[in-house]
């Protein structure tokens, strides 16, 4: 009688177990999904600017021992058809 009596009980449980899974893990793994969505969008986009405003992160250095364009070596070449 222990035995019958363990087993209903132990199948009742895991019926019910089983029922409240399926009903709360897939909440549970959409809430994760999202925030995860939500810190790879964070990561990769470019914050938002107002338009028509202009922002520079790189000025290139000028460079002072450059050639002029004056000056140099020319090769003439001929088009060969």
């Amino acid at each position: 009688m222990i035995l019958i009596r363990f087993l209903i009980i132990a199948i009742c449980t895991l019926y019910i177990v089983r029922s409240l899974a399926r009903m709360f893990l897939p909440m549970l793994f959409q809430g994760m999904v999202n925030k995860a969505q939500q810190q790879q969008r964070q990561q990769y986009e470019p914050p938002r600017r107002p338009e028509g405003k202009i922002n520079l992160d790189f000025v290139p250095p000028t460079r002072k021992n450059a050639v002029p364009d004056s000056e140099g070596d020319f090769v003439d070449y001929e088009e060969v058809k």
